[in-house]
């Protein structure tokens, strides 16, 4: 069988840890920051671990980093 391939935009996007939790960015945070509160911004710094049916799904897109 011939290889599968990785989805690109999965694998710019997110990062698959040695326990298996698929991390992300946190959302809300690409433009419009004036208007979200001091708290928000902060709260949303980093990444975060996704929900588990959206984990699923990503791990679909990248075979190989399972």
């Amino acid at each position: 069988m011939p290889k599968m391939k990785t989805k690109s935009s999965a694998k710019k996007r997110f990062k698959v840890t040695a326990t298996g939790k698929v991390m992300g960015s946190q959302a809300g945070k690409q433009h419009g920051m004036i208007k979200r509160t001091k708290k928000f911004i902060r709260n949303a710094r980093g990444t975060t671990a996704l929900s588990a049916p959206d984990a699923k799904i990503i791990k679909s897109f990248m075979p190989y980093d399972r």
